[in-house]
């Protein structure tokens, strides 16, 4: 058994970046954005680990999601993906002046190369941590695989020189499962009744909500409200009543505004309104959280503490678009958020970083937590790491959407998806013409992802994709 390490050392080598279009089978309706195809861009690293004879390569992966990290009106959805493979170019040239030295080490020469001219809720912030997560989180990839461990192995060992309050916070396994919180997007039809033939798809996965819950026994919600109290109000209503027809007696709902509240007013008047009606409490009783109701610039606005204090007494507050850096999560707190969201895009050593913080305010008798949201993760890369972080960090449930609006493992050249499936038989299964996710309960089975590399035991097809 090996001991707990200060960090191995590694000296950045190489770097480079690819992409494929991936399209969806259902139109995703965010915020103010409906997502219909992205880039899926991969970044390749080569690295000298300390201990390794032989330089080690890593890799990660995330979809290029339109109008989520950049939500200016003046910019195109093409402007936006420009943008994040600009930002992962920056971060892959800041990485190869940094001297050698830890995982961590090195990702805070990135971030203090990129981050430091922005202003504080600048939009590209949230770019700039794309890119660096990507650095980031193929660095570790590279590591696990150089030392032949597991990403929890190298979490309980420190090889990636976190410290001894990230090591000490964290759980003694990692979990085996983990349970679905299902997107519902703006645009989704509920009932079968509601789709016309121009909607149908015959690829052998539900489409509905009522054919979700049905198919992959799902307990666990995210809803997408809009902005607009009227037309939220229905819309959850609409969406209780669904649940309360088709779902197990105990099923829960997270809701995510998406930064469309710009009226904390409205939004106050939306929950009296939801509890005015016995289905509007029902489904306030069932509330989880309610994630990112402000525009990021207006998170930290001390004139909207007062109502969001107000809105804390209502439902916990989470934080997302507005965690911008490695700060924003203490600064949310005295206003009124006891959440923050974790998303590989972000960077996995802030979340780590976050856990320690949460669970240390937890022993103080304070509220805190983190919950895991998804940007579209889809497999490999980007879901498998994801969910790596998820299973390290002891996080029971989260977010996942891209079985949904992805037609399983459609997406991946043919070779590589048999290969996915015959690495992580727990987690991905046949379906009419292809394969996807195994739902089961609600649930996704990860234990296969505690293998060595960072989570995932298959091959990559990197020359596959096309330079970026």
């Amino acid at each position: 058994m090996h001991g707990r390490e200060n960090g191995r050392r590694v000296e950045f080598r190489t770097y480079e970046l690819r992409q494929s279009v991936c399209h969806t089978r259902l139109p995703f309706r965010f915020g103010a954005v409906t997502m219909t195809q992205a880039p899926l861009l991969m970044a390749r690293v080569e690295l000298q680990v300390e201990g390794s004879a032989d330089p080690a390569v890593g890799m990660s992966g995330d979809l290029l999601v339109p109008r989520w990290f950049d939500k200016s009106a003046d910019k195109s959805v093409d402007d936006n993906q420009r943008d994040l493979i600009a930002a992962a170019r920056a971060a892959g040239e800041a990485a190869r002046s940094a001297p050698p030295g830890t995982v961590r080490q090195l990702v805070d020469h990135v971030t203090a190369h990129i981050l430091a001219p922005s202003a504080p809720l600048a939009p590209e912030r949230l770019l700039h941590n794309f890119g660096i997560a990507l650095v980031e989180r193929a660095a570790i990839d590279a590591v696990t695989r150089a030392l032949g461990i597991s990403f929890f192995t190298a979490l309980e060992r420190d090889v990636l020189g976190l410290g001894e309050r990230v090591v000490r916070s964290l759980p003694d396994r990692p979990l085996a499962h983990v349970e679905v919180r299902h997107t519902v997007g703006m645009a989704d039809p509920l009932r079968a009744s509601d789709m016309d033939g121009t909607h149908r798809r015959d690829d052998g996965l539900p489409q509905c909500l009522e054919d979700d819950v049905r198919t992959y026994g799902l307990r666990l919600f995210k809803i997408k409200v809009g902005g607009d109290r009227a037309v939220d109000l229905d819309r959850l209503l609409a969406v209780h009543r669904v649940l309360a027809d088709t779902a197990s007696a105990d099923w829960q709902c997270s809701l995510d505004a998406n930064e469309q509240y710009v009226d904390l007013d409205a939004l106050a008047g939306l929950f009296d309104d939801l509890g005015a009606s016995a289905e509007g409490r029902d489904l306030l009783a069932r509330l989880l959280h309610l994630e990112q109701p402000l525009p990021r610039q207006k998170t930290f606005d001390p004139g909207c503490a007062p109502a969001l204090r107000r809105l804390a007494q209502k439902v916990p507050l989470l934080i997302d678009e507005a965690d911008v850096d490695a700060t924003a999560f203490t600064a949310a707190r005295p206003l009124g958020y006891t959440g923050v969201s974790v998303k590989n895009c972000k960077g996995v050593i802030r979340a780590l970083d976050n856990h320690a913080t949460c669970t240390e305010l937890r022993a103080q008798g304070v509220a805190a937590f983190q919950s895991a949201e998804d940007l579209t993760n889809l497999p490999v890369l980007p879901l498998q790491q994801d969910l790596a972080t998820i299973q390290a960090l002891g996080l029971t449930h989260a977010e996942r959407n891209g079985h949904h609006y992805f037609a399983g493992l459609d997406h991946l050249p043919p070779h590589e998806a048999a290969a996915a499936v015959a690495a992580h038989s727990d987690l991905y299964g046949p379906r009419r013409g292809g394969f996807a996710l195994r739902i089961r309960h609600g649930r996704l089975a990860i234990g296969s992802l505690t293998c060595p590399g960072y989570g995932y035991a298959c091959a990559v097809d990197f020359a596959a994709r096309s330079p970026a």
